[in-house]
């Protein structure tokens, strides 16, 4: 029995597949332009084609070992099928036929971990261009699905104090109540420690006055008389200590007033003329006595005061 190849290659097998193929069309070409089709049938028929292509190449793309010339090769020429699948689509509808643009089974664009990405065109119809499969992961394409890192907007000083109000002080913190049930336990430990401590000096102070006799204190053994000691020193140092504040403020208001004070004068000042005159007087004396003799001098003190002469 002769096998498969040699039935091919027979003469009567020859003969029959040549006489199919002359029975045949020749096989169209698709039109280089959508415009220069007439037929709906024939441009839906152009579409379908097209979209075969593209799923063909679709599918080659998802292979990362091609490398990176053979993947952009393959990204240029599925970006242009889809735009002429849009040159279809847009003459189909010109002839009557379905508007494929506003299917609602488009496709959803994905980055590399499959999260939808917001894109104007995600069914690949319109301007801009897109990536596929292993392309995604190319140098410089890979940024582009990287969404920026969110930058915090400092806020300004305005904004900042926009947002105070009284809460932020503390004024609310009494009015839920919160705070009160929280506090009521140490303030009322805190109180009756304070009472407590109050009753116990007071008693003390008590007994130990009760031995004064004319400003002294009677002698207490043990431990109450120590405590005695212990009230009445705190007593007497308070009292000290409030009489030593009391003679600083003293001190301090009476060196405010000195300080405060005009300076007064009890004993007569000259003047600057007198002062003057005096000066003079006293250079006339000293010029007399160089030119003149002390009997001289003596005789015109008497003329002066016979005369009644103050100068």
């Amino acid at each position: 029995m002769a096998r498969n190849e040699e039935k091919a290659q027979s003469m009567l097998n020859r003969f029959i597949t040549m006489k199919q193929e002359e029975k045949r069309k020749p096989r169209e070409r698709r039109p280089y332009l959508a415009s220069e089709c007439r037929d709906l049938a024939d441009a839906e028929r152009w579409r379908s084609e097209i979209l075969r292509e593209i799923g063909a190449k679709v599918a080659e793309i998802q292979n990362e070992g091609l490398g990176e010339h053979r993947l952009r090769d393959l990204n240029d020429e599925i970006n242009k099928l889809l735009r002429e699948r849009g040159h279809w689509e847009r003459r189909i509808v010109e002839l009557g036929g379905r508007d494929y643009s506003r299917s609602s089974n488009a496709p959803l664009m994905t980055d590399l971990d499959g999260n939808i990405v917001a894109v104007p065109n995600p069914s690949g119809r319109g301007p801009g261009y897109r990536y596929f499969g292993a392309a995604r992961k190319l140098p410089g394409v890979r940024e582009l699905f990287d969404k920026p890192p969110e930058t915090r907007k400092r806020r300004t000083r305005y904004e900042i104090h926009k947002r105070i109000n009284a809460g932020y002080y503390g004024y609310y913190d009494d009015e839920d109540g919160v705070l009160e049930r929280l506090e009521a336990p140490a303030e009322k430990r805190m109180r009756e420690e304070v009472v407590t401590e109050w009753h116990r000096v007071e008693r003390v102070r008590r007994e130990a006055m009760k031995g004064v006799v004319s400003g002294e204190v009677a002698a207490a053994g043990g431990r109450s008389g120590e405590a005695a000691r212990e009230v009445l020193f705190e007593g007497v140092e308070e009292e000290v200590e409030e009489e030593r504040k009391r003679e600083e403020e003293k001190r301090e208001r009476e060196k405010g007033e000195d300080a405060g004070r005009e300076f007064v004068a009890h004993v007569p000042l000259p003047d600057e003329k007198e002062i003057e005159r005096m000066v003079l007087e006293r250079k006339k004396k000293e010029l007399l006595s160089k030119y003149t003799s002390d009997t001289l001098l003596v005789q015109q003190e008497e003329a002066k005061e016979m005369l009644n002469v103050q100068r």
